[in-house]
Formats: structure tokens, C-alpha cells, sequence
């Protein structure tokens, strides 16, 4: 059989995103360059010691811990470095990079479908992340490659059968040969491109998306600036970015119900979420763990989304569109949804205009 599998070497190449990078301020820099420099020249052991005591003051740290994912996959550890990629989707299900390393180690472990399903998700927070797109090709090709082998232990004489996994085959060693293999992880750390933070009297943890960067100090010598004028453009860009993350956050909500991933579908909905009919959350949350378990798949989609946000809440309205195995339905959908710990989550929700 054909052995065609992701390149982790590649895979890895983009660990570090800016959107990552904007994760840690300036104070950090050093620490989180000398750990990716240790990766880089293979010194793992050390470079875990060193993230953990990291981490001991960070815990919730991103970089730090997406850094750990990557030591204790090059150290041949894949289950503890699931468990921490897995952690960061949950915690910051907008970042594609965590997603992306998890297909990595999937793909090794021959889960072909469920490395297919980490790299969609990739691909679905940033639609623009090349290397997601490139690897899904990758295990799409894996895929055809046992499908090919399949069809050839039924059939040795199916000579298209034969000639397409040949084709595959030569694809796929073309791709594997020397000058074909991205740069190693560390050297695409660029920590000197990170935007500049400026100070801040009481720092507080970093939100999911990137915050926008400051505006630049004024010269010593430069002319009285004028107070009115510099701030003016700072509302549309919250309001855009609000926009953003709460279209992720519906992205990611209609993506998790039709994957019947429930954890991550009932983790859409704030602690503080009203039930429709005034039900305890636990009684809602077991409903709807019921119905998303019945059989059959579940496909959830929308269009006409519009957002007014106000702050840390904001209305959502959409038409969505569901589909099951029994039911094809498409409805107007309204949404409260308000900011809880850094993320956009449903308070509120109902049918209707």
C-alpha cells in the first residue's frame, strides 16, 4: 500500500501566526523566542522544562502553550500534544494553528477523517490559511489512495484503478523531495514583526482576536496635536472587529452542531443563557444532547446575517437552514449574544423576524 502521509516538518512551518504572536506582549518576548529557539535546534527536553515554568505563571497563555504542543510532538509524545491542541480549539476556537497541528498528528496516526475534519476547521476560522489548504489536499489524496487500493484487492485487473493510485503515488513522492519541505518552526518565529503594545497601567489577559494596534506616540517636538481628531476612526474598527468575532463565533457554533460535536456546541451558549421555555439549563442542555445524538447527520447553515452590536452584547439575526435525516426546515433566527471572558456567546435565542 501506498504510504502518503502529511509532512509535520511543513505542517509545523506556521506555528506561529501574528494573530498568535498579538497573544503575548512585549514583556514576553524573550522568553517565548528562547523556547522556539530551542525547538529549533532540537534541544526538546529543555525547551519543556522551560515552557512549563512558562506556563506556571501564564497558565492561560497561549503562545506558551501551543509552543508546549509542539515540543511534545517532536518528543513523539502525540497524546499529551492532542490534549493541549485540543485545549486551545476550546479556548480559542479562532485561531486555525492548533487545529492544523492536530491533523498533523492525526495524519501520523493514520486518522485520516479525523485529520480531515481538524484542517476543514482550520480552514473555516481563516478561509485564507494557506498551509490548512494544502495539507487538506494532502489527506484528500490519502484518502483516494486506500479508496484505489480498495478497489484493486476487488478488482487487480482495474487497470484506471491502477493507473490513478499511480498517479497519486508519483504525486506524492514529487512533493516529498528535497527542497520541498517548508522551514523548520522555529525560524518562521519573526517575533520582531509582533505589533508593538504600548504600556499599559494595569495589564489584563488578552482577548481572543487580536485587539487593534494603538496609535503611535506624537513626536516631542511635533505641534499640539488636535484631541478630536486621532480617536475618530477607533469606533468603525471596533465595531468591525466585534463583527468579525461574533460571525466566528456563529461560524463556529453552526459548525459544531452539524459535526454533532455537542460539547462544543453547548460551549456557544453562556452560562447565563436564557432557556426558551424558562427550563433549568441542565434539563435544556440534555434536550438538546437528545435530539443532536439522534442518527443520521445534521447539516446547519445561514445567510442573511446581520449584526448590531452594542458594546459586549449585540443582536444577531440570520436565516438558517437545517437539515436532518427526518426534517428540512429554514427559519429566521434571532440571537442575543454578549461578550463572557473574552468570547461571544449566546444569551438569548429564539425563532422569528
Amino acid at each position: 500500500m501506498t504510504q502518503i502521509s502529511l509532512n509535520a516538518s511543513r505542517l509545523l512551518a506556521a506555528a506561529i501566526s501574528i494573530a498568535l504572536l498579538m497573544l503575548a506582549p512585549a514583556v514576553r518576548a524573550d522568553a517565548i523566542q528562547d523556547i522556539s529557539k530551542q525547538i529549533k535546534q532540537g534541544q526538546h527536553a529543555q525547551a519543556l522544562e522551560q515552557v512549563d515554568k512558562y506556563l506556571a505563571g501564564k497558565p492561560k497563555d497561549a503562545q506558551g502553550r501551543f509552543l508546549k504542543g509542539i515540543v511534545l510532538t517532536e518528543m513523539n509524545k502525540p497524546n499529551e500534544a492532542i490534549a493541549v491542541f485540543s485545549k486551545l480549539t476550546e479556548d480559542y476556537p479562532e485561531l486555525p494553528e492548533p487545529y492544523n497541528n492536530l491533523a498533523v498528528i492525526y495524519a501520523q496516526q493514520k486518522q485520516y477523517d479525523k485529520a480531515k475534519q481538524a484542517l476543514e476547521m482550520a480552514i473555516r476560522t481563516h478561509p485564507s490559511y494557506a498551509t490548512a489548504h494544502e495539507n487538506l489536499g494532502d489527506i484528500y489524496a490519502r484518502l483516494a489512495s486506500q479508496a484505489y487500493d480498495k478497489a484493486l484487492q476487488i478488482d487487480s485487473s482495474n487497470s484506471s484503478a491502477q493507473n490513478k493510485l499511480a498517479l497519486i503515488r508519483d504525486l506524492m513522492s514529487t512533493a516529498s523531495r528535497p527542497g520541498k519541505v517548508s522551514k523548520p518552526v522555529a525560524e518562521s518565529v519573526k517575533l520582531a514583526e509582533a505589533p508593538k503594545v504600548a504600556p499599559a497601567p494595569a495589564p489584563t489577559p488578552a482577548p481572543v482576536a487580536a485587539a487593534p494596534a494603538p496609535a503611535a506616540a506624537a513626536p516631542a517636538t511635533a505641534a499640539p496635536a488636535k484631541p478630536a481628531e486621532t480617536p475618530k476612526p477607533a469606533p468603525a474598527k471596533a465595531a468591525s472587529d466585534a463583527n468579525t468575532e461574533i460571525t466566528r463565533a456563529i461560524d463556529l457554533w453552526a459548525a459544531a452542531w452539524s459535526r454533532k460535536d455537542v460539547k462544543a456546541y453547548l460551549a456557544a451558549y453562556a452560562r447565563d443563557f436564557k432557556t426558551p421555555a424558562g427550563e433549568t439549563r441542565a434539563a435544556w442542555d440534555a434536550e438538546r444532547q437528545k435530539r443532536i445524538a439522534k442518527p443520521g447527520a445534521i447539516h446547519v447553515s445561514y445567510e442573511n446575517l446581520r449584526i448590531v452590536a452594542d458594546g459586549e452584547t449585540a443582536t444577531v439575526k440570520f436565516r438558517q437552514h437545517y437539515k436532518s435525516a427526518s426534517l428540512k426546515t429554514s427559519s429566521n433566527k434571532v440571537l442575543l449574544m454578549g461578550k463572557r471572558d473574552g468570547k461571544w456567546q449566546i444569551l438569548q435565542e429564539r425563532v422569528g423576524s
